[in-house]
């Protein structure tokens, strides 16, 4: 069964640009390690600290080979680096989806 990872973002609404950096670099790291990236979204209007991203795997366990991977991968490494030296990310929620009507 296939599932797509929903992950929810608060993030700090004055460092909005990093968070768009470090959304900008998942573009090639993600398929690298095995996810089908569908896509970041930042705030426009409206709430400022929210933000969201869509990975989609052929299954949990393809997820959690993905995990494993992106744990050893050096760029990805480096943007969780990135991500937590900064401190624009404040929490994160993951939540598994499986898609009903295409």
């Amino acid at each position: 069964m296939a599932v797509t990872v929903f992950i929810r973002y608060q993030i700090d609404p004055f460092k909005r640009a990093m968070f768009e950096q470090y959304a900008q670099r998942w573009v090639s790291i993600i398929p690298k390690c095995g996810g089908d990236l569908g896509g970041y979204w930042m705030p426009h209007e409206g709430t400022n600290n929210i933000a969201f991203a869509l990975i989609s795997f052929e299954s949990l366990a393809a997820y959690e080979s993905y995990r494993a991977r992106l744990r050893n991968d050096a760029e990805g490494l480096a943007n969780f680096n990135f991500a937590e030296e900064n401190k624009f990310i404040l929490a994160e929620e993951r939540t598994f989806l499986r898609k009903v009507v295409a």
